[in-house]
């Protein structure tokens, strides 16, 4: 890359990256600070584990269910508006939550929640290719899902706090932590209609020779990355290697909201009656602390070496034991005090190893399938992974009401991502 293309390259990423970066963190913190209403919620309302396992996870039936028109609509109307759209009507969704007042309430406001954000994550990653080319673009997205992590470690203090605000104006905790973490995605939405420009072409921080050299730098990809998307699905459809990769990410999300979901509570009742919402708050930031060393450490290795295979099959494995590890009885063994510690220590390991497979884990598809096929290929995965996070919440709340412990659930749980490790073995076979 020339000098005076390094400096396009980092003039883009100053733009664009910190700022969508933002906008992400926004968006994962208003999907899981669910997690931390879940005592009020029970307390105020009499939930049931059932009750709100459901309800966290039915946030990904309509997100799994509207992805894809939305993103469709976004390519039609200009990604600028479509995403202020998105983050303006989730904000409001957000904010609406603190009206919840019964369990069909709850529901249909995460439902509408789910559908409210559909299609932000591929539409942003679609709106990155319209500015990196293929080189440039897998660090580009890494950078910008590296948000989810930092949204647990920022937002899980936060949600303590402001579930300190309980009694404040006659409101419970938990609904001014709906709205006080609703609002700054209306306000963010309404700052894309300024700041994100649909393209390159409507980037008025571009100037007309830094555009040509732009434009002449994606016009070499390959022509096929512009082929039709839907006669390629059909074509996946019937490759057993996609089918795996997605009972493989589908693993990997019934893990990762399976626990996110559940994570507060669990240390909540860890650490006994009377556990302050602050102290919750910051213990749960330990663990996406971890997911963040993960996400770092093993994508750097697996860059360095050039393996993927065990880079995303030993990650997910390991976040399995995490799983299994955090259903000993510790406090029995070595005293009660050390108990939230240790489940700390597995609950890191498990978020070490869930977000520690995302990078490498994207390179696989995209390894074996190229242009029109590989963007088929991530969205197909990508939506069928998804579901998982509807039935990782969804399941642990059954199991609890049914047994009075997470324990069935987390050991199904660590079961599901064992068997998409060997998933992810079986793909990479011989490569």
């Amino acid at each position: 890359m020339t000098p005076s293309h390094t400096c396009l390259r980092r003039k883009i990423d100053l733009r664009l990256l910190p700022y969508l970066f933002v906008l992400y963190v926004v968006a994962y913190l208003d999907r899981v600070n669910v997690s931390f209403a879940a005592h009020g919620l029970t307390e105020t309302l009499g939930f049931t584990s059932s009750v709100f396992g459901l309800g966290a996870g039915m946030f990904f039936a309509g997100y799994v269910l509207f992805e894809v028109p939305s993103n469709l609509i976004l390519r039609r109307v200009g990604a600028r508006l479509w995403i202020a759209r998105i983050m303006v009507t989730w904000g409001l969704a957000a904010c609406c939550m603190a009206l919840v007042h019964a369990a069909w309430s709850f529901h249909l406001l995460r439902f509408l929640l789910g559908v409210a954000e559909a299609g932000f994550l591929p539409g942003v990653i679609y709106y990155l290719t319209l500015w990196y080319p293929p080189a440039h673009r897998a660090r580009a997205v890494a950078l910008f899902m590296a948000a989810t992590p930092v949204a647990g470690m920022v937002g899980a203090p936060l949600s303590g706090w402001l579930l300190g605000l309980h009694g404040a104006w006659g409101l419970e905790g938990w609904r001014w932590m709906f709205v006080l973490e609703g609002v700054p995605a209306v306000l963010l939405g309404f700052s894309v209609l300024w700041l994100l420009p649909n393209g390159p072409g409507d980037a008025r921080w571009l100037s007309p020779s830094e555009r040509e050299a732009l434009a002449a730098e994606l016009a070499q990809a390959p022509e096929q990355e512009r082929g039709r998307l839907g006669a390629v699905l059909r074509g996946l459809a019937l490759d057993s290697r996609v089918w795996l990769l997605s009972a493989a990410y589908f693993a990997l999300c019934v893990g990762m909201y399976g626990l996110v979901m559940w994570m507060p509570t669990l240390i909540a009742e860890i650490l006994g009656p009377g556990a302050q919402p602050v102290r919750v708050g910051l213990l749960s930031a330990i663990p996406y602390l971890g997911g963040v060393v993960g996400m770092i450490l093993v994508g750097r290795r697996s860059d360095r070496t050039g393996e993927r295979r065990w880079h995303t099959a030993g990650p997910l494995l390991a976040s399995a034991l995490g799983f299994a590890l955090s259903l000993l009885p510790v406090g029995h063994w070595l005293g009660a005090d050390h108990a939230p510690w240790w489940s700390l220590c597995c609950f890191t390991l498990a978020t070490m190893g869930l977000w520690g497979m995302l990078g490498p884990f994207w390179t696989i598809p995209t390894g074996f399938l190229s242009g029109a096929a590989s963007a088929g290929g991530v969205a197909l995965i990508n939506s069928i992974g998804n579901a998982g996070g509807f039935v990782g919440p969804t399941l642990v709340g059954v199991v609890r009401d049914a047994t009075g412990s997470h324990h069935m659930g987390f050991l199904f749980i660590a079961g599901v991502m064992a068997l998409g490790g060997c998933a992810i073995l079986w793909v990479t076979r011989g490569r």
